[in-house]
């Protein structure tokens, strides 16, 4: 246990550190922070487009944030050599992969947490649907604090203690956000304590929790294939069984019940559609506790049976 907790933990912070790390996060936030201007020309529920246009980003940013960090935490480890000198320790092959996995899934999770609290901020902010509308000032103000504290003090620590900038910024980011939505549950447009106006949609936080199970399941498919192949390879092949399993239903569900080769591709894709909740935005209809309590089921069924198969296809790897 004290070596898979530490080379999660050494993952984990070596991800942070990742340029492509901190740079998808922020094109994540400037698309928050765009999104209701973006969403205001429709002819139907702006505000309803919002929350897909704030989910779909979301899914993205984790997607591409679980790839790209799994790949650099095994195949560049590979390439470079460097795992010869971990698994020399010695570490078990098993515990490699595992702890990679428990690494780059809480950099996933830190990831999904700071841009679930920006979606929650661009929804509550809303769309201008007219013109006398006003903007919320309430959460421009919030959103702007935590930000300019979080660049404020990571530049601090960066020229005093030499801390990377990068990873203290997201770190500091994080708590300062989860201060800003917690003011923000109280406090109304307005300024004033009103936690019943909050604008909070348990909605939204359930499609967001719903995603991130998606997102741990490409994790494990991403260190899975890592194990294996180079950086593109990896990416291509989450980024097509990631857009097959949106489509799952309609490519093997229909002939699941006829074809065998749709049987056996429901079975080995996973159903990501389950995770998406657009048609309960628009509906307007809500998502049981049960719902998500089976899809937690379904997806760590899907990424149990994931790593084992990295276990396999790792075992046997020549690293030296």
């Amino acid at each position: 246990m004290y070596k898979l907790f530490t080379l999660a933990k050494n993952t984990f912070v070596e991800t942070l550190r990742q340029p492509v790390y901190a740079i998808i996060i922020i094109a994540a936030l400037l698309l928050f922070f765009i999104s209701p201007s973006l969403t205001m020309y429709t002819m139907s529920d702006d505000n309803k487009l919002l929350r897909e246009i704030g989910l779909s980003t979301l899914f993205l940013t984790s997607l591409f944030i679980a790839i790209f960090s799994a790949s650099g935490a095994v195949a560049e480890e590979i390439e470079n050599k460097t795992i010869t000198t971990v698994l020399s320790k010695p570490v078990q092959r098993p515990i490699f992969i595992v702890a990679k996995f428990f690494g780059v899934t809480a950099a996933v999770v830190l990831a999904h947490y700071i841009c679930t609290i920006a979606l929650l901020m661009a929804i509550r902010h809303g769309v201008l649907e007219h013109i006398d509308d006003p903007h919320d000032w309430t959460v421009i103000a919030t959103a702007a604090t935590a930000l300019v504290l979080a660049f404020l003090l990571s530049a601090f620590f960066n020229y005093a203690y030499d801390w990377k900038f990068s990873s203290t910024a997201i770190a500091l980011l994080a708590i300062f956000a989860t201060l800003g939505i917690v003011f923000l549950s109280f406090i109304d447009k307005t300024w004033q304590f009103n936690p019943t106006e909050n604008g909070i949609n348990a909605l939204d936080v359930y499609g967001s929790v719903l995603l991130l199970l998606a997102a741990i399941i490409i994790v494990a498919l991403a260190v899975a294939l890592s194990a294996r192949f180079n950086i593109v390879v990896t990416l291509s092949a989450c980024v097509g069984i990631f857009l097959l399993g949106l489509v799952s239903d309609y490519v093997f569900g229909r002939f699941a019940e006829t074809k065998l080769w749709a049987k056996v591709g429901r079975f080995l894709v996973p159903n990501l559609q389950i995770f998406w909740i657009s048609d309960a935005i628009y509906e307007a209809s809500e998502v049981p506790i049960k719902y998500i309590i089976i899809s937690a089921s379904y997806a760590l069924c899907y990424t149990t049976a994931i790593l084992l198969f990295a276990i396999a296809l790792f075992q046997k790897r020549q690293v030296g």
